[in-house]
């Protein structure tokens, strides 16, 4: 019974297993020793193998990774994905071509040369696709964000993996590279939610009746449409000026876009209400002395 199995081991071992390997084994076999190459059916159906392993692991990450994202979000990560296995592709060549014995440190010290001259070329182009990733991942930026950029105010209507574009409010369109969201400060109004305060400041002469002044910048306030009751404007008695008293009306809206339309109304209906009831404006004046040039005496 021994001498049986054995004998079908030293089958399966020399004839099956051995079929198997001369079949791998074929191929293209150049030279000999350390500098031979060998490209064999084996070698082949091993780079097949890691191409599928390598396809479904990519899969596997990107849906863990975009998994709970919407799916215009998911749409701006295939490009991504696509270099990121054009890279892992390369990699699995390059090992496979180290199996078959083919020197490959030439082409590894050429193609790292060529990265580098690359990476420093596109940099501000990778800080820009980095960028959009983050913004994408962790939601700091969403689509009707109002956003504070370099001076610029705009609301941002679309978001890609490069730029963001945002519309002013002069109706212009500015495109904002993504690393700006990563490297400079930005204010977003909207971040936290859509209501914003917003303060207007204006004087009104010594001797006025602080009080009226107060009652009159809060009627304003309650009348203007845009802003909102709840939370209810306030106004802050904010300094003694050179020439004025200084006052500041602060109040609450949810359209922070339109601020400046919303201040404007609200200063026509302060000034009329000014006039209205003989509250002054003052204009900064200055007391010029002159003194007298005395002679010199003799």
């Amino acid at each position: 019974m021994q001498e049986e199995t054995n004998e079908i081991k030293e089958i399966i071992k020399e004839d099956i297993w051995g079929s198997i390997k001369e079949f791998l084994n074929m191929g293209i076999h150049l030279g000999e020793g350390d500098k031979s190459i060998h490209l064999t059916i084996g070698l082949l159906l091993l780079l097949g193998v890691a191409f599928v392993v390598t396809k479904f692991l990519l899969r596997w990450i990107r849906y863990i990774l975009t998994r709970k994202m919407e799916t215009e979000d998911k749409q701006k990560f295939t490009s991504v994905f696509k270099f990121t296995n054009y890279f892992i592709y390369l990699v699995v060549v390059l090992i496979t071509l180290s199996a078959a014995g083919i020197d490959i440190t030439l082409l590894i010290t050429a193609s790292a040369a060529l990265f580098v001259g690359l990476g420093l070329a596109l940099q501000e182009l990778f800080q820009d696709i980095l960028g959009g990733i983050l913004i994408i991942v962790d939601k700091s930026l969403q689509v009707g964000d109002i956003v504070e950029v370099d001076g610029k105010v705009g609301k941002v209507f679309e978001i890609k993996l490069r730029t963001t574009r945002a519309i002013t409010r002069d109706d212009k369109v500015v495109v904002i590279p993504n690393h700006k969201f990563i490297s400079d400060i930005v204010f977003n109004y909207t971040q936290n939610h859509r209501t914003t305060m917003e303060k207007i400041s204006v004087g009104v002469a010594y001797g006025s009746n602080v009080e009226l002044v107060t009652q009159i910048l809060e009627q304003v306030a309650a009348e203007q449409k845009m802003v909102l009751k709840n939370p209810k404007p306030f106004v802050l008695f904010d300094d003694f000026g050179d020439s004025a008293l200084q006052f500041s009306l602060n109040f609450f809206t949810n359209d922070s876009f339109a601020g400046p339309r919303i201040k404007s109304a609200i200063r026509y209906n302060i000034n009329t209400k000014f006039k209205e009831n003989n509250v002054t404006i003052p204009f900064p004046q200055r007391d010029v002395h002159i003194v007298p040039q005395q002679k010199p005496q003799e």
